[in-house]
Order: C-alpha cells, then sequence, then structure tokens
C-alpha cells in the first residue's frame, strides 16, 4: 500500500528509516549497488523526499491478511 513519507530517523545501528503517514517505518538504506539512495546522506536531501510515496510492506501484509479472512 502506497504511503508518503513524513519524516525520518535514525535506527540503533545509525540506518535511515523513513516514518510514513500509516504510523510504520521503512529503512531507506544507501548500500551501493543493491540500494543506491545517496540523498539519503545528507539533511537536504531527505527533506526533498519529504511527501514522496513508499510501498508500506507492512500495510500490504495487514490487506493481505484481512483478504484471506474473507
Amino acid at each position: 500500500m502506497q504511503q508518503i513519507i513524513i519524516g525520518f530517523h535514525l535506527d540503533d545501528e545509525q540506518h535511515w528509516v523513513a516514518d510514513l503517514a500509516c504510523g510504520h517505518t521503512q529503512h531507506v538504506r544507501h548500500t551501493p549497488p543493491w540500494q543506491n539512495r545517496p540523498w539519503v546522506l545528507t539533511e537536504q536531501g531527505r527533506k526533498e523526499k519529504l511527501g514522496m510515496v513508499l510501498n508500506c510492506k507492512t500495510c500490504d501484509c495487514f490487506e493481505e491478511s484481512l483478504d484471506d479472512k474473507t
């Protein structure tokens, strides 16, 4: 399910995590060549991504579990 990024924070291992409008979170690591997100390394880059939409895997799992009950 698509959710808007409303903020960012660092986890205990100093990896950047996006705070989503649904209340869930998602890591947004820059680990080339697997994940190329250099914008996450700067405050300006993160600020520019506020309002961007990410797919929330937690919401997807919740939605799937509801579908299984119908």
